[in-house]
């Protein structure tokens, strides 16, 4: 950690602001100052902090959040080993994701629980945020690239199991609402202060609304201290049937739920699991702060092409694409959360609310709203120096220059 006082001078983007005649100050591991140039000249500490140049046409924006991460750099969290892991999350922190859950996949009861011990180390020494378990609670018909031999309905004996196991590290858990015991997984993740994600799901619609507004009541009802109030949904679109107009499923449900801020809607905008024009539409129809920006990355992420395991699951990537090597379904992405909100920004996105997505929304889901995702007096001094063009020019965690 540096103990050396810092000014940047440029564009700053936060919580859906844009001062262009900005200034960050950096004190040690926490911003002193984020506002306009000309008041931090009155400051009389002004000239204590080294300028620190940057070039013309730089933007600030906060670290990137990101609430579904399956790995990086050949690591895949659902069979971690330590050594791998500190190198993926060195990687996805140099590329801008300086907060993260790491995701689990639908795997053996005992490796699911094994992989949630280590995390929770990473997670005791700041290096992650949490867990996020992505089953094993899901539909079958809509599985994707979860492994189908160990999907169950919901059960009691293993959250407490998963829970324990996590040190008081979970933070979302996925989970079909059709499955028989779904409201009283919510009633148990809420209890845990686990916050509830729909997805991987074939029911209707209104079975669909019907749960988020439970889960919604439930986590109202909790009060979990410094914690959303709003269930969320895993990867909108995906895992899902489609949008049918006679029949109009999930993501008809989890739109209006969200148009309606009862949940948040995750969305994977990397051009492969969403057509740009359904993610500009989502914006357009539920507002940027209904919605969490996610990479889904798995271990080929920072990687090439070439054979990679998801789980228990092998996967193949081809052109950047993951797919399962059994049936060719998705099986999550290969890009950073900068560059899914470099993708959603090209979709046509305004830049300052594909960074409220991407930071200030999904810290406030996991009870950092006071801590990250913001430019602020007090908060981590976790920010990204990004070009014209949006490309990362510097990643800072902590104060530190990665």
């Amino acid at each position: 950690m540096t103990s050396t006082r810092y000014a940047l001078f440029a564009t700053l983007i936060s919580d859906g602001l844009k001062v262009t005649d900005g200034v960050l100050a950096v004190d040690g591991d926490r911003i002193i100052f984020a506002g306009n140039k000309d008041d931090f000249a009155a400051r009389p500490d002004a000239a204590d902090y080294e300028v620190r140049e940057l070039a013309s046409g730089a933007t600030i924006i906060p670290g990137l959040v990101d609430l579904h991460n399956h790995g990086a750099l050949g690591a895949d969290f659902s069979a971690p080993d330590h050594s791998s892991i500190t190198d993926a999350l060195e990687f996805l922190h140099r590329s801008g994701t300086t907060t993260l859950l790491a995701s689990l996949v639908t795997a053996e009861p005992r490796s699911m629980l094994e992989a949630a011990e280590l995390l929770a180390e990473f997670a005791e020494s700041g290096a992650i945020a949490g867990i996020h378990a992505e089953g094993p609670f899901l539909s079958e018909a809509r599985c994707g690239a979860q492994d189908p031999r160990f999907l169950q309905s919901p059960d009691p004996d293993f959250v407490t199991e998963l829970v324990a196991a996590s040190r008081g590290q979970l933070r979302t858990m996925t989970y079909a609402p059709e499955l028989e015991g779904s409201e009283e997984l919510i009633e148990q993740l809420v209890s845990h202060g686990v916050i509830p994600s729909l997805g991987h799901t074939n029911a209707s619609a209104e079975v669909t609304a019907d749960s988020l507004r439970y889960a919604r009541e439930e986590l109202r009802s909790a009060g979990v201290d410094g914690f959303t109030e709003r269930p969320t949904v895993t990867h909108l679109f995906n895992g899902m049937p489609p949008l049918h107009h006679r029949e109009p499923g999930p993501v008809a449900a989890c739109l209006e739920e969200a148009a309606n801020r009862n949940a948040f809607v995750e969305l994977i905008s990397d051009g492969v699991h969403l057509s740009p024009d359904t993610v500009r539409m989502v914006y357009r129809l539920v507002g940027a702060d209904n919605v969490l920006l996610v990479s889904d990355s798995m271990a080929a992420t920072g990687l090439a092409d070439g054979e990679y395991s998801l789980g228990p699951q092998q996967v193949n990537v081809i052109d950047a694409q993951a797919r399962l090597a059994s049936d060719n379904s998705l099986a999550g992405g290969t890009s950073t959360l900068l560059q899914i909100l470099q993708q959603a920004v090209a979709a046509g996105v305004p830049l300052v609310q594909a960074v409220s997505s991407a930071t200030s929304v999904p810290a406030s889901l996991i009870g950092l709203a006071d801590e990250v995702g913001s430019l602020h007096y007090g908060f981590a001094a976790d920010a990204l120096v990004l070009d014209e063009d949006l490309q990362l020019v510097q990643t800072i965690r902590k104060g530190e220059f990665l």
